[in-house]
């Protein structure tokens, strides 16, 4: 088994606090300097230290190949560098999906009623082939067309080869 990962994005978020906090440190630090005071520069060097080990410790972090990091779309980061809400890029991009798979729907459904009528057609014409329609209408049926699809494809193929043999 694989070793559990820890939570990379906490991990990411206390690194960065510390940063925070460490520019924070400085920025008091160098409110109150004191220029012939020893203590000071110490202090003054020590936050920098610390921000520049903590700067690191990010960096290897962020670069790390082992970290899966989560991927944001550039085209989000741009709308939101932009001024605008995330969460209208959001309903754009559902809405997008939407619309593509209504029409890959559609065409499953027409390619569905092609193949039923050309299984009717090749039935009627070739009653010889009909057992081989029959099965290849079984093999390429789906799921979801399942409900329309077979009771008017296989009725319509069954029915016709059926009425062709029994009149022969």
């Amino acid at each position: 088994m694989a070793p559990v990962q820890k939570d990379i994005h906490s991990e990411m978020e206390a690194q960065i606090k510390d940063i925070v906090q460490d520019l924070f440190k400085i920025m008091v630090v160098t409110s109150h300097y004191d220029i012939s005071g020893r203590p000071s520069k110490e202090v003054l060097s020590n936050s920098l230290k610390t921000l520049s080990t903590s700067l690191q410790t990010l960096h290897s972090t962020a670069t790390d190949p082992t970290q899966i990091l989560p991927s944001v779309p550039p085209e989000l980061v741009k709308y939101v560098e932009g001024g605008r809400n995330p969460d209208i890029y959001t309903r754009e991009f559902v809405e997008l999906v939407r619309r593509g798979n209504q029409l890959m729907r559609g065409k499953m459904h027409a390619f569905g009623t092609f193949r039923d009528i050309l299984a009717e057609q090749m039935a009627g014409a070739m009653p010889e082939l009909k057992n081989d329609v029959d099965r290849v209408l079984e093999e390429t049926r789906i799921g979801n067309s399942a409900s329309g699809g077979p009771q008017s494809g296989s009725g319509a193929a069954g029915s016709g080869g059926a009425g062709d043999a029994d009149g022969a």
